[in-house]
């Protein structure tokens, strides 16, 4: 192992003895009281040295014996704790990739924030360098999100749409103004490439099922106003039956919506949202098929800064759940509108007419994992660790012992 304080959480003293790791709210801890040889002991816990090495300097600036060893159980089970060359085969492979590990650098730092085991983030990352993720929708949103994912590592990203780029689809990060009059998924393809921070590895890096062909996500982004605010149950079928987990995005009238995902099975889908809606309103199903049968718009009520929000949030809630953590749409929909843009969740429960199973699972809670430290740790010696709710008062905040 080769210990380093996560970059990503700026330190800083808060007195004489007591050290604030991170400076949010979501993420500053406090670790005291440390003494003055410790705290320069600190510095050199940066990723330059393993374990033999740091208890050498260590007792060249007289700590005492296994004083090294405490700290560093200490900062890792804290969560503060990284290891430099940790996360294995997969992982080490990226740390040499040269210009692909510097583009991934905010990403990996990002994840850091969300792990507690040393080295967990880099193995997230290489991880996601084993994906393929299928975007369904190629206009102003869908083709911003597939080049976001494709940003953030995922090293397969297939966007899949008909139709030429009009106007209409020109979007900041999505399509082009060049590519108007081009295929719609070609240029969204090439707008895929152009956000990769490299080429993809060899697919011998994926797992079975993945090289068998399968999607470890879907996200279905339509340009049609009607698809956003009513997915069809019917298109999203054989993604049920073949388990294939997925996620709404769009915008309609002006309404940026993202969710739910779907976990098939597990929790609600468009079908239960097509029968909740009809319990809560008979004429829903008149209205839907009258929308769809309507005179196509020129252009849809989807602004640009809506577009590129929705695309957003979306890409982090796909990328939530690539890593391994089940995102707050899960079972819900976000929906935005202005003037207030406050983001809202409708909960979404799975509904008993619906063939897709997952109102006889029982009800099941999906709620973003929690990264905080066990509250049961035992204290060692007399360094604890606090985690502040508030940078700028200590008094009253959630405690953790180490």
């Amino acid at each position: 192992m080769h210990p380093t304080v996560k970059p990503a959480l700026r330190r800083g003293w808060r007195d004489l003895n007591t050290v604030q790791f991170g400076m949010t709210p979501a993420h500053a801890l406090t670790l005291g009281p440390v003494d003055t040889a410790t705290g320069s002991f600190l510095d050199l816990m940066d990723g330059t040295r393993g374990l033999p090495l740091l208890r050498e300097e260590g007792r060249r600036m007289d700590l005492p014996d296994g004083h090294v060893d405490r700290l560093v159980q200490r900062l890792a089970r804290a969560g503060v704790l990284d290891d430099a060359r940790g996360g294995g085969a997969r992982a080490a492979a990226l740390r040499e990739s040269g210009q692909v590990m510097d583009r991934l650098r905010p990403e990996l730092a990002a994840l850091s924030l969300l792990t507690s085991e040393p080295a967990d983030a880099i193995e997230g990352l290489a991880a996601r360098r084993g994906l393929r993720v299928q975007v369904r929708g190629a206009g102003r949103v869908g083709t911003a999100l597939a080049a976001l994912l494709s940003a953030a590592g995922v090293a397969e990203v297939e966007v899949r749409d008909g139709g030429l780029v009009e106007a209409a689809d020109v979007a900041p990060g999505g399509q082009p103004a060049e590519a108007i009059g081009e295929r719609r998924d070609e240029s969204a393809r090439r707008a895929v490439r152009r956000a990769a921070p490299g080429p993809a590895p060899r697919r011998s890096t994926a797992s079975p099922a993945e090289q068998a062909g399968g999607f470890s996500l879907v996200v279905i982004a339509p340009r049609d106003e009607v698809s956003v605010h009513a997915p069809s149950p019917t298109a999203a079928e054989p993604l049920i039956a073949s388990g294939t987990p997925h996620l709404y995005a769009g915008v309609v009238e002006g309404t940026g919506v993202v969710g739910p995902l779907v976990l098939p099975g597990e929790t609600g889908c468009a079908g239960c949202l097509h029968h909740t809606r009809t319990d809560l309103d008979p004429a829903w199903p008149r209205l839907v098929a009258q929308w769809h049968s309507g005179r196509r718009r020129a252009a849809g009520a989807c602004d640009v800064t809506m577009a590129t929000a929705v695309a957003g949030l979306a890409a982090a809630h796909a990328l939530m759940f690539l890593d391994g953590r089940t995102p707050s749409s899960a079972g819900a929909r976000w929906e935005i509108a202005a003037p207030a843009l406050r983001w809202r969740s409708r909960p979404l429960l799975p509904h008993g007419a619906c063939p897709c199973g997952a109102s006889r699972k029982g009800k099941r809670e999906h709620t973003p994992e929690d990264r905080e430290p066990h509250a049961t740790m035992a204290v060692q010696h007399s360094t604890e660790f606090r985690r502040t709710t508030d940078t700028a008062r200590l008094a009253g905040t959630w405690r953790a012992h180490v």
